[in-house]
């Protein structure tokens, strides 16, 4: 097939070069040191920015929980369970928007994507700080869940697509804990912006909002000249990377999983994807560990301030200790994740963490205890967040059944951020048995989930070796544990 014939039909000059030559003679071009210079370089230019982006996405959906005990809950009158609805309402076209995302994102690609609905959502969040009633702020919730449905899930898909197993969870990791050190000082952030009170006659809680979302957008212009493409389209990303290293990218992972490029998307082809169980199960279980992780996001200032009794300011900046812990430990367990193949075990660890730290948090009677407490937890809750995405992307092949898993494993993030954005109310205070005892349940839930699929693909693992079954239709793939 000529170039220009290639082109007419939507094949790329990368898609036609690795169908007509060995994925060793792309790899073997470069020396093993100008290999992993390449890898170093995309390391450089695709984590760091979705990461940056992500923390930005993460801030724009939990800073109610400053916001309120900054005046806003006394200025638009949050009495009873409107706080809980304004936080619980995101979800819902948050969940509802997820599924076509990564079918748009590969088909508009996510340097335009990304970058697009990041900046409206910033324009969404100033628009928060000018609010006069609460429904409104409900109204613009609603937006924000459905401009922001598709950023997690198209990062998190963009990410698998340019590494292979292996190196996937150190990559996840790092751009979940980019976003878990710089929110963590979201709080101290927060505290800062509200010393604008009066400001323009503006009180400070509506300045968290005007000026967090001036940021998101100023970053959402940005990621349009630096979020790259799949690795397959890299050589035409602001060239990023010359053809000859994309055509050695993207022959790594044909090399590794033999799915590096997309067959034609076909609905029913797409769809069909969703009668393989354990999707569902890996959704399930990020799910179960979102619970925690929103639950922590939405109510830890407000647990610090009500439940423990400290000042609106010790509240604001105790949350950054344990996120930036939870950094720390994460990385870790990434590194022995990926040099021995491992994810169940880790995402075990993190859950029984979690058992021990939210009885700590909800029943000690000293603070210091409590607040230890609140440090496993959020090692534990953060932790499985990157882990239990790699875990899924391991075990599948297939670019838009990757995309389909990922868009149901946020769906069911999502489902986990109502539950966690809910259970932990007013009238509950100071104790919050409630939510601490749904957050118990949630983690003992997530060892049931991972003993269970642990089992499984030991089994299926085991029929492979003995010739009896043929693993996600390729021949020498086994799962991992």
């Amino acid at each position: 097939m000529a170039f220009d014939d290639a082109e007419k039909n939507g094949v790329s000059h990368i898609d036609r070069t690795i169908s007509a030559a060995s994925t060793d003679a792309c790899i073997s071009q470069f020396s093993p040191q100008e290999q992993k210079q390449i890898i170093r370089r995309v390391d450089r230019r695709l984590v760091p920015v979705l990461g940056l982006l992500y923390c930005v996405s993460l801030v724009d959906r939990t800073n109610l929980g400053a916001a309120n005990i900054a005046g806003m809950a006394k200025d638009l009158s949050l009495t009873g369970s409107r706080y809980n609805l304004i936080v619980l309402i995101f979800f819902i076209p948050y969940v509802m928007c997820q599924p076509p995302t990564t079918v748009i994102t590969r088909k508009l690609g996510p340097r335009k994507f990304i970058s697009a609905i990041t900046l409206l959502w910033g324009g969404c969040m100033v628009g928060f700080g000018f609010v006069k009633q609460w429904e409104q702020l409900l109204g613009l919730r609603i937006l924000l869940g459905v401009l922001e449905a598709g950023f997690f899930p198209g990062c998190a898909y963009l990410l698998s697509t340019w590494y292979t197993r292996y190196e996937l969870l150190t990559r996840n990791t790092v751009f979940y804990l980019i976003c878990s050190v710089l929110s963590a000082g979201a709080g101290i952030l927060a505290y800062g912006l509200m010393q604008m009170d009066g400001l323009s006659g503006l009180a400070g809680w509506r300045w968290i909002f005007i000026i967090e979302g001036i940021i998101t957008c100023c970053l959402g212009i940005v990621a349009y000249f630096l979020i790259v493409d799949f690795p397959e389209h890299a050589s035409k990303s602001w060239h990023f990377l010359s053809e000859r290293e994309s055509q050695f990218m993207v022959a790594r992972i044909e090399m590794d999983r033999h799915d590096a490029i997309p067959t034609t998307f076909n609905i029913r082809a797409y769809l069909s994807n969703a009668m393989d169980l354990k999707i569902w199960a890996f959704a399930a279980i990020f799910g179960l560990t979102t619970t925690n992780t929103y639950a922590i996001a939405y109510f830890l200032p407000v647990i610090l301030k009500v439940g423990m009794g400290f000042g609106i300011a010790a509240s604001q900046c105790l949350v950054a200790p344990p996120a930036l812990a939870s950094a720390i430990v994460m990385y870790g367990f990434a590194i022995l994740g990926d040099k021995y193949h491992i994810r169940g075990p880790i995402i075990a660890f993190n859950a029984i963490l979690g058992l021990i730290g939210i009885p700590l948090l909800g029943f000690a009677k000293s603070s210091a205890v409590r607040y230890f407490g609140v440090f496993l937890v959020t090692v534990g809750a953060n932790g499985n967040v990157p882990t239990i995405l790699t875990f899924s992307f391991n075990n599948i092949r297939g670019q838009w059944k990757r995309a389909l898993c990922s868009a149901a494993l946020v769906s069911f993030g999502g489902i986990g951020g109502i539950i966690g954005g809910t259970v932990f109310r007013e009238q509950d205070a100071p104790k919050y048995r409630p939510g601490i005892e749904t957050t118990m349940i949630a983690n003992a839930l997530v060892l049931v989930g991972v003993g269970l699929l642990t089992i499984k693909f030991y089994r299926a693992n085991q029929r492979a070796e003995r010739g009896e079954e043929v693993i996600e239709g390729q021949e020498g793939f086994r799962y991992t544990l």
